[in-house]
């Protein structure tokens, strides 16, 4: 049972970075999805693919993994690019691409 501990990317139908303060721990799929015949749907008897626990930090995550004997992977925080950006700069005299109505 191996488990990866990240801290999920920002959504990209929002602007702010709500949702992306928590550390996640989630458990790599145990089971491959079958498809059920007569719906047509996909399931899994892993039970513990379906867990996702949030932790305030990396040092509480890696804490509870080795506590309860989970193999883990700490994944990289997601890059993060601030783009600053000023309403005027619509407008401005060296902009690339002329601006027009």
């Amino acid at each position: 049972m191996l488990a990866r501990i990240y801290r999920p990317a920002k959504n990209a139908m929002q602007s702010g970075a709500a949702n992306t303060k928590e550390w996640m721990l989630a458990f790599e799929p145990g089971a491959p999805r079958v498809p059920d015949l007569l719906m047509g749907w996909t399931y899994t008897t892993d039970m513990d693919g379906q867990v996702l626990l949030a932790f305030d930090s990396l040092d509480e995550a890696v804490a509870y993994a080795e506590r309860h004997g989970i193999a883990f992977e700490v994944l990289p925080d997601p890059e993060k690019k601030k783009v600053v950006k000023a309403y005027a700069d619509n407008f401005a005299y060296g902009r690339k691409i002329p601006w027009t109505h």
